[in-house]
Parts: structure tokens; sequence; C-alpha cells
């Protein structure tokens, strides 16, 4: 019997991930695709692969049994009348509820293409069962704070930063009178600051579980290989722009300006890629730690704070993930990267090094950021550059309303759930954890 508990909650895993990469990881590609630097297709099977990579090469190995540390389980067994066993039957149903509510609201707001944050959605649906569970005193609320304080400055933060950026590319390249000439003379200052956030991010965000085993690679080493690599790539990168812009300052301004763009592109969709890769390493947890803790407790019996991950929750993770890009990511691919603003290789690259850069940012002073919420910001600043009426402001109160409700609406559907499957499932759970 435990085996098709196990294959329940291995299917709940699987949606959610299939809701992550429909949803969470159409967003890495999004300025790529709207720039038009890459088709949809080939988006897709660039970010599927980096994806998957990141989630089950680098992923976590180690996950919390409660992502983000929202609810306590010590709190599940104080309660009056409640067995440690019977707090582990708890946790079981909860966890599941929490997964399968979740992906339901990941999967609504995918419907209508609005791109909300999937590691505030299992957030809210693993406070929601919380609630139920044990009351007010079970939610840690003192994250939950920080988790709605993210909403604001994770898009502030990103908005910011791209407006800055964009503004140099536009006064330094853009606007300038020979902007092939003027693209090479800058094009190494941006990708010196693309490759050392790249890179950075890609070690703080994707190998930060690897790094643990790796004592040499400490932070100021990572900081330095990161601006060394960033120094070669900027020299490589003068002479690409040097033999692509040959000629091209002699033309039409407008042509000019086109085969500058040209020279953006690349960047544009290794940036992307980069995104893709450290999402699928960080994530990926969102949809396999909840499934991880429910097979913990089924073989165990125990509930562990902090519990491993096997190789095949990884795989089914990852393959959940490309599984949902490849079908149903066109829709948020195509709102984040089409609606919002405009994107042009040359903005698509100003949102991503600030969007990346603000979640490094951020995750290395521990602050809770959404990368959707970031990334959106970013793409907003760089509209903004334009005045207001280079923003569809339609679209832009649609996605923060759907920010709004992430929380509170998969919370609440993680209780009911839970509820539910409480009163059903309860002596069947307790029983195959007995053994």
């Amino acid at each position: 019997m435990d085996l098709y508990i196990i294959g329940f909650a291995a299917v709940l895993g699987l949606y959610m991930a299939w809701n992550i990469g429909a949803n969470d990881v159409a967003n890495s590609m999004a300025d790529a695709v709207g720039s038009r630097a890459i088709s949809i297709r080939n988006a897709v099977i660039a970010a599927g692969i980096c994806e998957f990579v990141g989630a089950v090469l680098v992923g976590a190995s180690v996950t919390d049994t409660v992502r983000k540390g929202i609810v306590d389980p010590a709190v599940l067994a104080t309660l009056p009348g409640i067995t440690p066993h019977d707090a582990a039957v708890i946790l079981v149903i909860g966890m599941s509820a929490a997964l399968l509510s979740a992906a339901f609201w990941l999967n609504f707001a995918t419907v209508f293409g609005m791109p909300v944050s999937t590691t505030h959605s299992i957030v809210g649906a693993v406070a929601g069962f919380g609630l139920a569970a044990a009351g007010w005193s079970a939610v840690n609320w003192g994250k939950m704070s920080q988790i709605v304080a993210s909403w604001f400055i994770s898009p502030l933060a990103g908005g910011f930063l791209a407006y800055i950026i964009f503004i140099y590319i536009s006064r330094a390249i853009l606007g300038q009178e020979k902007p092939a000439r003027a693209a090479i003379q800058h094009m190494p200052y941006i990708v010196f600051l693309m490759s050392a956030v790249v890179l950075l991010a890609t070690i703080y965000k994707g190998l930060k579980h690897v790094i643990r085993n790796l004592d040499w690679l400490t932070d100021t080493r990572a900081l330095l290989l990161s601006l060394f690599l960033a120094v070669v790539a900027a020299v490589f990168y003068k002479f690409y722009a040097r033999k692509k812009l040959a000629g091209k300052s002699d033309e039409s301004l407008g042509e000019q300006l086109e085969a500058v763009e040209q020279v953006f592109v690349p960047l544009v969709v290794i940036s992307s890629c980069s995104v893709a890769f450290a999402h699928g390493a960080n994530d990926v947890a969102n949809s396999v730690g909840p499934l991880a803790a429910v097979v913990s407790i089924l073989k165990t019996g125990v509930v562990d704070t902090r519990v491993p991950v096997p190789l095949w929750i990884l795989v089914l993770g990852g393959t959940g993930i490309v599984l949902g890009l490849s079908t149903y990511g066109y829709r948020v691919m195509m709102t984040v990267g089409t609606k919002i603003t405009e994107i042009t290789p040359s903005r698509g690259v100003a949102a991503d090094i600030a969007a990346t850069a603000t979640v490094l940012i951020c995750t290395r002073l521990s602050l809770p950021v959404s990368t959707t919420h970031t990334l959106v910001g970013a793409i907003l600043g760089i509209g903004l550059a334009r005045g207001l009426g280079g923003i569809n402001r339609r679209i832009v109160s649609t996605i923060f309303g759907s920010w709004l409700f992430t929380v509170p609406a998969a919370a609440l559907m993680s209780a009911i759930l839970f509820i539910i499957g409480r009163i059903l499932f309860f002596d069947l759970v307790s029983a195959v954890i007995t053994g």
C-alpha cells in the first residue's frame, strides 16, 4: 500500500513540476523570445536542457521538510492528543495537499498567461495546511512577512537596476551618432558586467549544493574566478563586435542600429539560458521538497526537519519541468516577452543582467525574493526608460493582481484539501506508516 501512496505523491510532484515548467521557467527565456533573438521552439529546447541539467545535477541533495521554514513540524507533535505518529500522518497529508493546491493555482495562472511565483505558491500552500492543522501558532509569521516584503522589494530593485543599465546602453551606444563605433567601444563593459553576474549567480544560485563539497572554492576565490573569466569574455567580445560591425559606421543610422542589436543577440540568449540553469537547480525543490518529505516519512515513520532527496525524485522534478515548459510554457513566455513592453536584444540584456544581479544580491543577504517578480520588474524598468507610454498598464495591473492573490489562494485551497484528506485518508496513511 505504501507504494500506492508514494506513487500518488509522485504524481502530485510531477504535476507541480509540470506547472513550474509551464509558468516559472517560461520567464527565463521571455526576454530572448520577446526580442526575437531565438524562436519559441529553440527557446523551449535550450531552456529545457538547462533546467533539466540544473535540476538533476546540482539540484538540492538535501531539502527542508517544510519549504522555507514556514511551518515547524515540531508544533504538530505538541498539539493536545497528537502523538508523534499522528504528526507524521498529518504531515504526509498536509504536504500532499500543499503540492496539489500550489499546482492548481499555477495551472490556473498559466491558462491566463499570468507569471506568478512558484515559491510563493508552495509557501502559501504549506502555510494553509499549517493553519488548518495547528492554528496560527504553526506558521512562522516572521518568514511570511519577509515574503510579503519581497513582493515590493524584488520588482522595485530589478526595475531600478534595469532602468539604469538600459539608460547607459541607450546613451552610450544607441543614442550616439555612430552607434556601430560606440558599440565596439562599450560592449566589453557590458559583457564584463553580464559575465560576472551570470557566473556568480550560477555559482551561488545553481552550484551552491556542490560548492559545499569544494573547500577550495571559497567566496573570495569564486569572486576572483568570476571576475577573471568575465575579463576574458569581455576581451573576446570586443574582437567579436569589431568583426561583426566592421564598416557599419558608414551606413545609415537605421542599418547601424539593426547591426548593433544583432551583436546583442548572443548575450540575451546566454543570459536567459543561465537564468534557466540556476532556476532548475534552485526551484526544483518547490516540487520535490514536499515529495521527498512524504517518501521519507513513509519509509522511516519519523518527521525530520531535513531529508535526503533520492536521484529518482530529482529526475522526476526535472522531467516535469521540461514537459511543462514544452507543452504550455509559450503562454507565459509571450505575456512576459511581448505584452508588457517592446523588447529588443539590448533591452533583453539589460533586463536579464538586472534580474540576475538583484536575485544574486538578495540571495547573499538571505532575503526571500521571487525570480518571476524580479524579472517582470526588470522588464518594467526598461519599459519605463521609454516613458509611461512604453508599458502596457492593463497587463501590468493584471500581473500585480495575480501576485497579490497567490499566497492566499494557494493557502485556502491547501487548507480545504487538507481537511478533506484528513477526514478520508488519515486511517489509511496511519496504517501504512505503522507498517
